[in-house]
This record gives structure tokens, C-alpha cells and sequence, in this order.
């Protein structure tokens, strides 16, 4: 008797799927009906196109709003009296803050422009574009008359519709001019001023120079009428400025809040309220935050549109191929070969939606930004996680579609495919 052992008569190979075979067969189930494919694809596309477009766009868009806060909020510094008076001046008649604050201003380091302003107490008197009395009151306003200096003017960021602004030698002729607000100018109907057409403050006489259109601070200087400061003093007998309006360099706001006081009252600067704005580090971040938590949102409701477009058609898809899930489970292939094959489907639609999404969001991001003249801001990671993240959901739509398609039982799939 031989001692050789005896071999079995068979051995039992186990089923296995290789890479290889995994993607091979997750191409050819997409390609097999590549009209579906392309629709459960485009779910994916457009969700992460949301999700890409609405965070590049947030972040650029929050950029400008805060540029703009910056521009305005962060360079504007306005000094006021602490005596009663208010717009009008105080009515101690002490002269708190002095006529050359514009000059005073202009010397500091860090300061673009300044200006006086001041409403003059006209004694109730009504504006109007002719010099009759109208017993019915259409033709003439209660309007403010303000005083400012040359200076105000860019200190405000005027815009002029027509005409000019007044200068320094208006106001130290102490010359009966006005420049109207574009509302003021609407109710006096004066659209053009070639020839200086002429309104009465009362009985005062003004020539009208110019009309603003627009200003970015101070919007009550729109339906006001502006005279010179000297004027004002020679015309109403104007005692005081009542504000200092000024505009500084960025970042220069808080040192010139610190200073205005001391340059413009050096013996009672305590007499002076000094409005700086406060730092915006915080008020950045806060709208940042915001805009991005609310399209975060919005994009993440688009993402998983596509993931339920994703499962639907990888579940619709595991119905009609019964029959081929049933011969593969006959000739050897184990319930985690199927799952497999069918995660790799969804995975591939969703990785391939997280590339063309991706790109397109960046696209979308581009043209928006070039459209509105905006400098396009996007963070690298969003991007580049759009990637993996359309993957893990194809991923994750596809596990019940999957599950479902491994349970199905040899026999029972064959009898349901034929």
C-alpha cells in the first residue's frame, strides 16, 4: 500500500471578483443604456455645479460686501457738538466747532477729504422757483437749506447730474449760490442750470451752479438745497458748523477719530462727539458666515436631489436586470460580488458627475464674477473635495439598490427574469 496521499477528487474554487473585473463590469452596465446614464449623471452635475457655484459665489459676492462696508463705513469719521443744537448748531452760540475745521482736517495724515455741514435756520421760510407769492402753496416747499463747506462735497462722494460745485471763493465772496439735491431740484423743476436759473429761499435770492445726482454718505444732501457756509453765515447769520464730515484712507478711521477732537478744539475737545467705526474684523466674518451657511443649504438640497436621482435609477436599473443578476448568482458569483458591482455603478456616475460639476462650477463662478466686474474668490478645497464628494454620494445612493440586488436568490431571480 502506497503511502502517497490521496488527492480529493475535486476542490471547491472560490468565486472571486477582481478589480479589473469590478470596473469592467460597473462600465458596461453604464454604458448599456448610456441615455439613462447621462440623465442620473446630470442629478449629480448639477448638484455639485450648486454646491461649487453657490460657495465660489458667496465667498466672491461677501468679498465685495465687505470691500463696499470697508469703503464707506471703515473710512467715514463725523464730529458733532455735545451741546444741544444738534444739525442746527449749539444754541449757546459758542462756536464749539470753528469754520476752518475743513483746513484743520485736511492736515492730518491719513485723511482724503473733510467738510462742514451744517442746517441753516431759515425762519420757516418756503423754497420756490419763482419770485411771486403763490396763494396756493404749489409752487413753493418747506425745504432744509444746508450749509456746507467746498470740502463736504468729496468728503461725501458727490456725484453732479449737471453744473458745478461751488468752491472756496463762493464762500469767502459770501456769493448767493446753491447747488440742489436731484430731489429738491425735481420739486423746483430746475433740470438745467446754463443759465444759473435763479430760486428764492423767502425773499433770498439764490443762483443755482449745479445739481447732484448722487452721494454714497449723507443722503439728506439729495433733497436739500446747498449754499456755501459763507453765504450762510452772511445771508441767515449761520453762527457755527455743526458736524465735520470726513473720509480717511482705509484703515486710518480709528486714529483720525482719536485726533479730530484735540485739531479742532484743542482747549475743549470733551465739547466734541467723535462717531468712528468700530474694527470690522468681526463684522467680516459675520457676513462671510452667514452667506455661507444659507447656500451651504442650498447646495446641499441640490446634492441630494442627485443622490436620490442616483438611487432611483441604480434601483429601477437592479429590477431589469433580474435575469442577470440570477445568472451570475447560478455560475458562481457571491451576494457581495453583485453589491459590489452595482456600488461601483453608482460610485462611477457619481464620480463622474463630481468632475464635470466641478468644473462647470468654477465656469459658472468665472463668468458671474467677469459679468459684474467682481475678482472671483474660491477657496482650492471646494473644488478639489468636489471630486471625492460626488463619488461618496453615487456611494451612498447606491447601497440600498445594492443590498437589494444581493438578496435576490438564484432561482427566484431566473424565474423573474424569463
Amino acid at each position: 500500500m502506497s503511502d502517497a496521499k490521496v488527492q480529493p477528487a475535486h476542490r471547491i474554487v472560490r468565486s472571486r471578483l477582481s478589480t479589473r473585473d469590478l470596473v469592467t463590469e460597473a462600465v458596461s452596465g453604464m454604458l448599456a443604456r448610456p441615455g439613462r446614464t447621462m440623465l442620473t449623471i446630470l442629478g449629480t452635475v448639477l448638484g455639485v455645479v450648486a454646491l461649487v457655484a453657490t460657495l465660489g459665489l458667496t465667498k466672491t459676492s461677501g468679498n465685495q460686501i465687505v470691500s463696499r462696508i470697508d469703503e464707506l463705513q471703515a473710512t467715514t469719521v463725523s464730529v458733532s457738538n455735545r451741546s444741544e443744537g444738534g444739525f442746527f448748531g449749539p444754541r449757546t452760540g459758542i462756536s464749539v466747532i470753528p469754520w476752518d475745521a475743513e483746513e484743520r482736517m485736511v492736515r492730518l495724515n491719513g485723511v482724503v477729504a473733510a467738510g462742514t455741514l451744517t442746517r441753516v435756520d431759515t425762519a420757516g421760510e418756503l423754497v420756490s422757483s419763482v419770485p411771486i407769492n403763490d396763494p396756493l402753496g404749489q409752487s413753493e416747499f418747506a425745504m432744509d437749506v444746508l450749509a456746507v463747506s467746498p470740502g463736504l462735497f468729496d468728503a461725501v462722494n458727490a456725484e453732479l447730474a449737471t453744473g458745478r460745485f461751488f468752491d472756496v471763493g463762493h464762500s469767502e465772496r459770501h456769493d448767493p449760490v446753491a447747488v440742489l439735491g436731484v430731489g429738491a431740484a425735481t420739486r423746483l423743476n430746475v433740470n438745467r442750470v446754463e443759465q444759473q436759473p435763479a430760486i428764492f429761499v423767502g425773499e433770498t435770492t439764490l443762483a443755482v451752479v449745479g445739481i447732484v445726482d448722487d452721494v454714497s454718505r449723507e443722503a439728506a444732501l439729495l433733497n436739500s438745497v446747498i449754499i456755501p457756509d459763507g453765504t450762510a453765515r452772511a445771508l441767515f447769520n449761520t453762527e457755527a458748523p455743526a458736524e465735520v464730515h470726513i473720509r480717511t484712507e482705509l484703515g486710518a478711521a480709528q486714529l483720525i477719530g482719536e485726533q479730530a477732537a484735540l485739531a479742532l478744539a484743542p482747549n475743549t475737545p470733551e465739547q466734541l462727539r467723535v462717531s468712528a467705526p468700530p474694527p470690522l474684523g468681526g463684522v467680516r466674518t459675520d457676513v462671510s458666515e452667514d452667506l455661507d451657511s444659507q447656500f451651504l443649504i442650498l447646495g446641499g438640497i441640490a446634492l441630494l436631489v442627485g443622490a436620490i436621482g442616483i438611487a432611483n435609477v441604480t434601483l429601477v436599473s437592479v429590477l431589469e436586470r433580474v435575469g442577470e443578476i440570477g445568472l451570475r448568482r447560478a455560475t458562481g458569483a457571491r451576494r457581495r460580488h453583485i453589491a459590489a458591482q452595482f456600488l461601483a455603478e453608482s460610485a462611477a456616475m457619481g464620480f463622474v458627475g463630481g468632475i464635470l460639476g466641478a468644473s462647470l462650477g468654477i465656469l459658472v463662478i468665472v463668468g458671474v464674477s467677469a459679468q459684474r466686474q467682481w475678482t472671483p474668490v474660491l477657496d482650492l478645497y471646494v473644488p478639489v473635495l468636489a471630486v471625492p464628494g460626488g463619488t461618496l454620494i453615487g456611494l451612498v445612493a447606491g447601497l440600498y439598490p445594492s443590498w437589494r440586488a444581493s438578496r435576490l436568490e438564484p432561482v427566484d431571480a431566473l424565474r423573474a427574469g424569463t
